[in-house]
């Protein structure tokens, strides 16, 4: 192509030394003069590749551990002179500097090294100062010079050199990944120095893409997955079935964090970002699923399934007959997935746990709202923090129980009236405006089984009427964050009643 520009001069200095000696040779067959630093003109000089030393070249030696050893007006100029102004070239001309065609340049490892956990001064030390300078100069004078910064990008090295250099827009496209490489780099840093800060005064995220959807929510929007952040939903690896859709993320992504909340093997079926059952069972998730799915086998056609333990034969058996969009767990048995994958549809995940992002973020217009992730573990989760409030003392089943309605209302929209028994969710009222009417969907849902069974309610009762229609459905006890102005009439209703409450202090109410 006629905006090819040939490659006679290349400037390496690189801390990943991967394909090093391979990229020197093709360019040093090439007939291009290479100039180098340190360890990295020492590793081209050993395979007996022709370069020369920045140091030899600029006549100042390299101090301070490597510190400084670029940063040298003839190594700059070089790399930022407009090879098509007649001005740049005359002044680097009249300093006898040579213009560079070719930079290839990766930064010291900074990520790498915070999460190996290493002390405060080796992370600094991490820090790269002149590999950064030198490639944002480059990807700005990406007219002139090409510039090269992860060794992803070498096979088009080799090709560009064949076809007698890279394009302009290639060149361009470079310079493109040049700035992301450095603005990524210098929000980790700025992250890492301000990681003491729980709600920063200013914070940056990057999130890179990893694949791109057939749509969104609705087939007239655009959709792609990104990752960034913990291990999760993103990283799971898909072991069969068709593509995941948008909604099948973000389904697969709350069945996650219900099953995850519980320490027992636990199994939720999850719809529309809401749970149609949620159960424990000390013996396995095979039972589990079973009671999971009888809480409301009409929404749980189509649903999501998400299993904290590996899925054996026992649940991959049931599960089998149910149309299910996508399951996701830590692991299968053989002969589970076996029998899982004759379904051709089925999306399978296998998942790391744990797997929740500490930080939520939540657009809204304008920006985004920042808070800690909401988890299950807060103070006041557990039983033994609880106040009873009325009624008398409960029994262990009816104690686990309400902790098993208590941990699984966390994964239901408000408001939000989960009922349980054996430790299997029942009925659930979701998503409506009232508590009342959630109290209603709640019984409506659970039909006979709600006698004997116990409440979890998400947030407070703000009137004593949601509780009554509980109450004269014939639950045992209830659990409930307390703090409303009008306790002491829902804690008399509940007393009145015969039935145990507890207020447990912690609410977890879920908008979105």
């Amino acid at each position: 192509m006629a905006d090819r520009k040939a490659i006679r001069r290349a400037l390496i200095s690189v801390y990943d030394k991967t394909r090093l000696v391979e990229i020197g040779k093709v360019l040093s067959d090439a007939g291009v003069e290479i100039l180098s630093t340190g360890s990295t003109a020492k590793n081209l000089a050993d395979a007996g590749i022709a370069v020369t030393e920045v140091s030899a070249y600029t006549g100042f030696p390299e101090i301070m551990g490597g510190r400084v050893k670029t940063l040298h007006p003839r190594v700059h100029s070089g790399i930022l002179a407009d090879q098509n102004n007649p001005e740049h070239m005359q002044a680097i001309k009249d300093l006898d500097i040579e213009p560079f065609d070719l930079v290839i340049i990766n930064l010291y490892p900074f990520a790498a090294t915070i999460a190996s956990g290493a002390d405060f001064t080796e992370c600094i030390e991490q820090i790269d100062i002149g590999g950064p300078s030198m490639l944002r100069g480059a990807a700005k004078n990406h007219g002139s010079v090409a510039v090269l910064s992860n060794t992803s990008q070498y096979d088009l090295l080799v090709t560009a050199i064949k076809a007698g250099g890279f394009t302009g827009q290639e060149r361009q496209e470079l310079a493109r990944d040049v700035f992301r490489t450095t603005a990524e780099y210098d929000l980790t840093i700025a992250n890492w120095l301000g990681r003491e800060e729980e709600l920063p005064e200013w914070f940056g995220r990057i999130w890179q893409r990893e694949n791109t959807l057939r749509y969104g929510e609705n087939p007239h929007q655009s959709a792609a997955i990104y990752s960034g952040g913990p291990t999760g939903i993103v990283s799971a690896k898909q072991l069969h079935g068709k593509e995941m859709s948008f909604n099948n993320y973000t389904d697969a992504d709350a069945a996650w964090r219900a099953v995850l909340d519980h320490r027992d093997p636990a199994v939720a079926i999850m719809k529309h970002a809401n749970p149609c059952g949620i159960a424990v069972c000390a013996l396995g998730v095979g039972i589990a699923y079973q009671h999971a799915h009888e809480c409301d086998p009409v929404s749980a056609f189509g649903g999501v399934v998400a299993a904290n333990r590996i899925v054996t034969v026992e649940m991959a058996t049931p599960l089998s007959q149910v149309f299910t969009e996508v399951i996701i767990a830590p692991g299968y048995e053989p002969e589970a997935l076996e029998i899982l994958s004759k379904k051709p549809s089925i999306r399978i995940l296998q998942c790391e746990v744990p797997g929740i992002n500490p930080i939520e973020i939540r657009p809204v217009s304008g920006g985004v709202l920042l808070q800690n992730t909401d988890l299950i573990d807060a103070a006041g989760d557990s039983p033994s923090q609880w106040k009873q409030v009325s009624g008398q003392s409960v029994d262990t089943q009816m104690m686990k129980d309400l902790e098993f309605a208590w941990r699984s209302v966390r994964s239901v929209k408000s408001n939000a009236i989960l009922l349980a028994k054996d430790t299997a969710s029942v009925g659930i009222g979701m998503g409506q405006v009232n508590r009342v009417d959630s109290a209603k969907l709640a019984v409506d849902r659970a039909g006979d089984r709600v006698k004997g069974s116990v409440a979890a309610s998400d947030a407070f009762f703000p009137f004593a009427d949601g509780l009554q229609i509980l109450i004269d459905a014939g639950i045992t006890a209830v659990v409930q964050p307390g703090g409303s102005v009008r306790d002491e009439e829902v804690i008399a209703a509940a007393q009145s009643a015969g039935i145990a409450m507890f207020f447990t202090g912690t609410r977890h109410f879920s908008h979105a």
